[in-house]
């Protein structure tokens, strides 16, 4: 049900808040195996000469909505695409209660994999890769970027988490802030009947890879830029990844945006600080993207 109610209102508001996003180059959807199954895969490519940098995104919506093919996505990765001169590939990972953890997370491993492996066929550079997400989608580029370290796998420019949820147990203090939990756009109630979807009957919400801020080291992780909500039950998720990376001396940075809700970065039509937020989300993308290029690719 919240999934259908999520499918039916989704498009109409984003319509009403959501600047359209810009025209790309090509625009296709690729359906790719996976274990037990297939996913789709949303491929946007800017008007410009590759290999390029690749961006994979990963959608919210609980780890039980949302899709890679939905207008909100759509807009997110037209904008990545061309503001960051970058391939953006948007992963439809399977959804809980049907596929609880850690499916969608080996969903986002084999996209990353099938992009890395088609290289050539979607004209990327396999040494330039950034991880994004929102939400439920910021957990699994957190999730992900840990699991690559731990399995000696490609190495990430960067991980540009936006509102994630990154702890599970539902601990930190703004999880039981009274105003966040009642007054906004994420509810408390809404979490909390998500969460156990997502994990399923086995899951455990202080595993690293359902909740990346329990990891017991995060030394060696790929950079991170964390953009949290001031109003939003998920800001303290945000700020406490941020220090725990900078204590293990990974390169992190916490951006916490005055006045926001979860999701409102959506509402460009409406506000500028929503405009602002993606103008930053581009400039740090950017500025991964051109740091690991000319890492890729260095000069006599």
């Amino acid at each position: 049900a919240f999934r259908a109610q999520d499918e039916e209102t989704g498009p109409a508001l984003m319509e009403q808040v959501a600047e359209a996003g810009p025209a790309v180059a090509e625009h296709r959807i690729i359906e790719i195996p996976v274990t037990d199954g297939s996913i789709e895969l949303a491929v946007y490519r800017p008007d410009a000469s590759g290999p390029l940098p690749v961006h994979l995104y990963f959608h919210g919506g609980g780890w039980v909505a949302g899709s890679a093919l939905s207008p909100a996505t759509d807009v997110i990765a037209r904008e990545r695409a061309v503001g960051a001169t970058c391939v953006t590939v948007a992963v439809n990972y399977r959804k809980a209660p049907e596929h609880p953890f850690p499916v969608a997370l080996h969903d986002c491993q084999a996209a990353l994999k099938w992009a890395l492996d088609h290289a050539a066929e979607l004209s990327i550079d396999p040494h330039v890769i950034t991880l994004g997400g929102g939400s439920a989608g910021g957990n699994l580029a957190a999730a992900l970027a840990l699991k690559l370290r731990d399995e000696n796998g490609p190495a990430i420019a960067l991980q540009l988490l936006e509102v994630p949820a990154l702890d599970l147990t539902m601990k930190l203090p703004s999880h039981s802030d009274p105003e966040l939990r009642t007054r906004y756009a994420l509810s408390g109630a809404d979490a909390e009947r998500m969460v156990p979807m997502y994990l399923g009957e086995d899951g455990d919400p202080r595993d690293p890879y359902a909740s990346p801020l329990h990891a017991a080291d995060v030394s060696g992780l790929a950079p991170a830029y964390i953009m949290s909500a001031e109003f939003d039950l998920l800001c303290d998720d945000g700020a406490a990844y941020a220090e725990k990376l900078q204590n293990a001396g990974v390169p992190a940075r916490f951006s916490l945006q005055a006045g926001h809700v979860h999701g409102s970065s959506a509402f460009t039509k409406v506000m500028p600080s929503a405009r602002a937020w993606r103008e930053e989300a581009l400039h740090v993308l950017r500025q991964a993207n051109t740091r690991a290029l000319a890492w890729s690719n260095p000069t006599d």
